[in-house]
């Protein structure tokens, strides 16, 4: 599964520019992290922008419901930003909430760490629909 993931995440242009990374998965579970770069990441103050956390919580949601369901899209998507998002590196994990034939209910939550330190910067939940494979 894992594998799978960092294929797939592999394939996304926007995912490679981002730096982000599959750490972890398993069956309704996953967990990401991009490292920071301030040069073209941060927004007017100098904290991760707040498209970014809302890419890294949409990932992480919608790889943990395609362990379950396969290929998906969102439907539905919010952010919670709890924190300004300043850290080293940003680790955002995601599990299903519940899997149903048409709907996959996700939730995840985005840490910002800074040497062994993390902090809970944002969270956002997402309502997934399966797609036919392509």
């Amino acid at each position: 599964m894992l594998d799978t993931l960092k294929r797939i995440n592999s394939t996304s242009a926007f995912n490679r520019w981002g730096g982000f990374e599959v750490t972890h998965a398993a069956s309704g579970e996953v967990e990401l992290s991009m490292a920071f770069r301030e040069s073209d990441m941060a927004q007017y103050a100098g904290f991760l922008h707040a498209g970014l956390i809302g890419a890294l919580l949409d990932t992480a949601c919608g790889f943990a419901a395609g362990t379950v369901a396969g290929n998906v899209l969102a439907s539905h998507f919010s952010v919670n930003c709890l924190a300004p998002a300043v850290g080293e590196v940003f680790i955002a994990r995601a599990t299903v909430i519940k899997a149903g034939k048409k709907q996959v209910f996700a939730r995840a939550e985005l840490f910002a760490q800074n040497g062994d330190q993390l902090k809970l910067v944002a969270t956002g939940d997402a309502i997934l629909v399966p797609t036919e494979d392509r």
